[in-house]
Formats: C-alpha cells, sequence, structure tokens
C-alpha cells in the first residue's frame, strides 16, 4: 500500500511534467502508451515465472528496482535535464518491472486466505491501495511541484524501497506447487494459461469486455490533463482534484463491490458498472464544467473499483490454483493490448476533434464493453451462491 502511495504521486506528476515539455496532445498521449506496451511484450513472461518462483521474493525484488529506477529520475529532473524521451523510458521500465509484480501478488493471494473469503480480501486491498494512496496524493502533488518537478519522483522513490523492505520482512509460507511435468517450457505453460482463458466461458467475454474499457481508459487517461488544464481551463490544482475525487469515489466502490456481487453475480456487476461509467463519461465529454468532471470523475472511480474488485475475483475463483499467475497474465496482456492505441487515438482524437473528444470515444467503447458482457452474465452461476460463490465458480468451462 505504501508504493501505491508513491504510484499515485507519479501518476499525477508524470503528465504535468509532460504538459510543461511539450503541448501535442499525440506526444503527451505516449507518455501513457509507454506505459502500457510492456504488457504487450512481457506480461504473458511475467506471468509464467510468477507461477515457478518465490511470489514473496520477486515482488520486494521489483520494488527495490523500481526504487533505484524512480530515483534517478528524479536525480536527472533535479539537474535540469528532463526530457519526453526521458518520460517515455521511465514510464515503459516501471511497467515491464510491473509485470511480474502485479502477477504475483495476484497469484499469492489466493494461498493466504480461504476461497469463500476472496472476494472480500479483494475488495479490502484495493481499497486499502486507494486509502493509502489515491486519495492523499492528489492533494500532495502540488505542495512537492512547490518545491521543484523532481519531488514527487524523489517522495515515489522512497515509497518503493520502503514497501521492499518491508515485503521483504514478512514471513510467508509459499504456497504448494505441483511437480511440473518433465520437459515443461515456460512457452508450453504460458499456452497452457492461454488456453484455460479461451476457453472459460464467462473469463473469455469479460476479457474482451476489459479490453474495450481500457482502450477506453487509455484515450481518457493519456489526455485528461489537457482536458482539465486546456478544455476546462482549471489548472494543476484542478487536475489534483480530479484525481482526489476519482480516488474517493475508489474507496466508496470498495465498499459496494462484494455487496454488488451477491445481489446480483459477478459478472452482473461489471455489466452494471460498465452501464454507470458509459453515462458518467458522457457526463464528462459533454458538460464543459468542473463540477461535471467531479461528479463523472466521482462515478468512474466507484464502478472502477466494483469492476476491478470482481472482474479479479472472477479470474482468481476460476482458475486451478497452479495456474493463477498464467491464467493472470493471459487476461491482462490480452485485456491491456488495446491501451497503448487508445491513448494513441485519444491523442489524435483530441488533436482532431476537441479536448473533449476522448471522453466522448471512451464512453462508446464502454457501451460497446457493457454490451459484450451479456454472454457472461447469462453464463456467471455465482448469483445467491453463499459468501463469494467459490464453489460454483471454479467449474468446468
Amino acid at each position: 500500500m505504501i508504493s501505491r502511495f508513491g504510484d499515485a504521486l507519479r501518476t499525477t506528476a508524470l503528465p504535468l511534467l509532460a504538459v510543461r515539455l511539450t503541448d501535442d496532445p499525440v506526444v503527451i498521449a505516449s507518455v501513457t502508451a509507454c506505459g502500457y506496451l510492456p504488457w504487450l511484450l512481457f506480461g504473458l513472461l511475467g506471468g509464467a515465472v510468477a507461477d515457478r518462483v518465490d511470489q514473496r521474493r520477486a515482488m520486494w525484488a521489483v520494488d527495490t528496482a523500481r526504487g533505484v529506477l524512480v530515483a534517478a529520475f528524479a536525480l536527472v529532473v533535479g539537474l535540469g535535464h528532463a526530457s519526453v524521451p526521458l518520460l517515455l523510458s521511465l514510464a515503459f521500465l516501471l511497467t515491464a518491472l510491473q509485470t511480474l509484480f502485479d502477477n504475483a501478488s495476484t497469484a499469492l493471494l489466493p494461498s493466504l486466505v480461504d476461497a469463500r473469503a476472496l472476494g472480500g480480501a479483494n475488495a479490502r486491498l484495493m481499497t486499502g491501495q486507494q486509502l493509502a494512496g489515491g486519495l492523499p496524493a492528489g492533494p500532495v502533488v502540488p505542495l512537492l511541484i512547490g518545491l521543484g518537478a523532481w519531488a514527487p519522483f524523489a517522495a515515489d522513490a522512497g515509497t518503493y524501497l520502503l514497501a521492499a523492505g518491508l515485503v521483504a520482512s514478512l514471513r510467508v509460507r509459499p504456497p504448494a506447487r505441483e511437480p511440473r511435468p518433465a520437459g515443461s517450457t515456460l512457452r508450453a505453460e504460458i499456452a497452457e494459461g492461454l488456453r484455460h482463458l479461451r476457453r472459460d466461458r464467462v473469463l473469455r467475454p469479460v476479457c474482451l469486455a476489459t479490453l474495450l474499457c481500457n482502450i477506453g481508459m487509455g484515450a481518457l487517461i493519456a489526455t485528461l490533463v489537457l482536458h482539465v488544464t486546456r478544455w476546462l481551463r482549471v489548472g494543476d490544482t484542478g487536475f489534483a482534484a480530479a484525481m482526489t475525487v476519482y480516488a474517493l469515489g475508489s474507496l466508496a466502490g470498495g465498499l459496494l463491490a462484494q455487496r454488488t456481487a451477491r445481489r446480483v453475480g459477478r459478472a452482473r456487476a461489471l455489466l452494471l458498472a460498465g452501464t454507470v461509467q458509459t453515462a458518467s463519461l458522457l457526463l464528462m465529454g459533454a458538460v464543459q464544467h468542473l463540477a461535471a468532471l467531479l461528479v463523472g470523475v466521482l462515478l468512474l472511480g466507484s464502478m472502477g473499483m466494483v469492476w476491478n474488485v470482481n472482474q479479479t475475483t472472477l479470474m482468481q475463483q476460476r482458475s486451478p490454483a497452479s495456474m493463477v499467475g498464467r491464467v493472470s497474465a493471459a487476461f491482462r496482456t490480452a485485456s491491456t493490448a488495446g491501451a497503448p492505441a487508445g491513448a494513441l487515438l485519444g491523442g489524435a482524437a483530441a488533436r482532431h476533434f476537441g479536448l473533449n473528444a476522448p471522453a466522448l470515444l471512451a464512453a462508446l467503447l464502454f457501451a460497446l464493453a457493457a454490451a459484450a458482457l451479456i454472454p457472461a452474465g447469462r453464463a456467471d452461476v455465482s448469483v445467491g451462491a453463499p459468501h463469494d460463490g467459490a464453489a460454483t465458480t471454479r467449474v468446468a468451462p
């Protein structure tokens, strides 16, 4: 959770630094695109490695490497040598390391909690990450930037190194794994995870819907700083306010995620979240007022948390214990595939159709995602199941 605070500092500060270096929407969007690209290149490999190694050790090693990397970046910025290529490189390298960290953490959690408590554990974990990271980061970033453009990145480096020390100090028994077949290769293990995802009648449409949403979010996130500072003309403070309200919405969504799933089922909870997010994006793109933006990001954040908790839990529950890392990697790689293109598409839309166009484009893509979820809602059997439905969702496709 500590490193999430640093992530939130960097995520808010990086686009603000980018707009100081260039005002080209496509160039600014490229920073976001580079932050997604490693999932396409290394995501599947990260999942296969996460199923093979000690996941706790992998997590603290990655956080140490990221801390050193961001500390070096802060030093370069402090010396006045910041540049767009440097921003692109940082975004790429951090996400390349994240492909191992995220898959390792997703694979580790089911071994730490009872299957019936998995949904609640995901909700508490993600809500705690927002509470520790997203909520305080928004108002803190302008204060740190007042010290210098380097300050948010120096703070981010410190949180990574502190988080690495905390994870390393944990005494967690590694999850039991079945011996790998003789001659098993990473390529064969990656293919096994892909086949499981392709054959599952719930995860397959959920993955497609998440892909469409990620294209839309890529377009929105890549240009949001321009939407706020240029279209709405509310400056850095308005951007920080939007990030803070988004974090507040995410906290509310963490409280709603489990209740929604118990009432309608996890797949239908995703459908509900996608529908509300579509409306929020339409509001943001159609009404040129700060209040409309804040209401929109509040709904976007709350329903985004409902989506993330239930999507992650579905994936964990419907994957064999020995394959969670690989299925997670297959899901994330496939669903994230459109985000770099979405970021560039958002930059092009902002350049040619106006700075509010990416929000409207995202609304269209979220509407298509909601339609793609209808088969998953019909196939999901978790409605009315006790607790999290773990006994009924881990079924053959």
